[in-house]
């Protein structure tokens, strides 16, 4: 229990932190790489070179420190880093490290600007933050390794089937190597893979959603293949799996995890996808119509145009058998084909306009997934339209966990 003097010194001080921020976190982690490289092993090196891990570190330090007295204020932002951690095996023991590299690296940035009483209330706080974060991932830990079929640390699974859905988009569905049963997962959480490539001196970890509702002998994921471009290198693990894994070959698995998940509520729901974004909404669409034959579902996909639109054919399928499943498209740059065919519903992006043309009204809760830019159109139009914070969710796809910050 942190003592008042210390929470009013790490409250005051938040705010320098929040400044400084990217450049704490770049030195953080030149530090703490060159301490402990094996860590490499850990994190998303693209993301490191992008800058985007280092951003998304300052920012929890930051919003740990305002909340210092209250950290139930960020249960959402807490929540959604422990599930990561319990994917990615961070250990207990590995928290002080971090902590020691932090500190020195805030030290190193801000100098004689900050004093020594507010470092040692920041190393106390540290400890405390960390505390909590190493009870809740205990928790995490058990609790998945008691779930039948559930696991710790990683799991052979060899691919069964891989099905290429669209130019740019294929589908892996997975089954335990050892022919044990597999652990249930809510529909919207990810699969953790530990990817070693030849030639590369460190394990790849990665996220991917599951695209499947739960219940089955296997697993599916559909991953978009990254091929980059002048600001962005290409997918490292995407293109591998793309083009090296084949059916019959083995893959290492951590257990099901992710806080992007239903809510169960008696209002309609809208699943709003962009681009690969449609996997956990494919899986929440799956799910719902099974268990929640009676609520109201609509389905709004964007895409490019129609090569590059996974799964439509299925969605269609649904929409055609379940009267309250309700299926929109747009595609933002429609090819000839696609105008001859004239198969979907908007040329262009999605607006708030459209969307209150095919909705009606703003009594729905919204779930969307996609590129940061599309997430961050989307919210901006349904905060627009006033529908509260509580019926708008999403996943980002990075190691941030609100699309203000991304």
């Amino acid at each position: 229990m942190l003592d008042a003097k210390t929470v009013d010194i790490v409250k005051q001080s938040a705010p320098i932190l929040e400044e400084h921020s990217r450049e704490i976190g770049t030195r953080f982690y030149e530090k703490l790489f060159s301490t402990a490289p094996e860590l490499y092993n850990i994190f998303n090196q693209t993301n490191q070179r992008l800058g985007i891990q280092q951003s998304a570190l300052a920012y929890s330090v930051y919003k740990a420190g305002e909340n210092i007295d209250q950290l139930e204020n960020i249960e959402e932002m807490i929540e959604r880093v422990t599930e990561k951690h319990r994917a990615l095996g961070v250990k207990p023991e590995q928290y002080p490290l971090v902590g020691e590299t932090l500190l020195e690296a805030v030290k190193d940035i801000l100098g004689d600007s900050i004093d020594k009483q507010t470092m040692s209330a920041w190393e106390e706080a540290y400890q405390a933050i960390a505390n909590a974060f190493i009870d809740i991932e205990s928790g995490l830990y058990k609790k998945v390794e008691e779930q039948p079929g559930g696991w710790n640390g990683v799991r052979s699974f060899y691919v069964d089937k891989k099905v290429k859905e669209s130019d740019v988009i294929t589908s892996f569905y997975l089954k335990p190597e050892d022919g044990k049963e597999i652990m249930v997962y809510k529909p919207g959480q990810y699969l953790t893979f530990q990817v070693e490539i030849e030639g590369d001196n460190y394990t790849h970890m990665r996220h991917y959603s599951l695209s499947d509702s739960p219940g089955k002998d296997y697993y599916r994921i559909s991953v978009k293949r990254e091929d980059g471009h002048e600001e962005v290198p290409p997918g490292v693990v995407s293109n591998y799996l793309h083009r090296e894994i084949n059916e019959g070959d083995l893959l290492n698995i951590a257990a099901p995890a992710g806080d992007f998940t239903i809510v169960t509520e008696e209002m309609p729901i809208v699943l709003i996808s962009g681009g690969v974004g449609l996997t956990p909404m494919i899986s929440m669409l799956n799910t719902l119509v099974k268990d929640e034959p009676g609520r109201e579902i609509t389905f709004i996909h964007a895409a490019e145009k129609g090569k590059v639109h996974a799964m439509s054919a299925h969605v269609k399928e649904l929409a055609a058998t379940y009267e309250n499943v309700h299926s929109y498209v747009c595609y933002s740059n429609p090819s000839d084909e696609d105008l001859l065919e004239d198969d979907y519903d908007k040329k262009g992006f999605i607006d708030l306009e459209w969307l209150q043309t095919i909705l009606g009204d703003n009594k729905k809760d919204f779930y969307f997934c996609g590129p940061i830019p599309f997430m961050k159109t989307i919210n901006e139009a349904l905060k627009q339209w006033e529908v509260p914070e509580e019926h708008r969710h999403y996943e980002v796809f990075s190691p941030v966990s609100k699309i203000e910050n991304a």
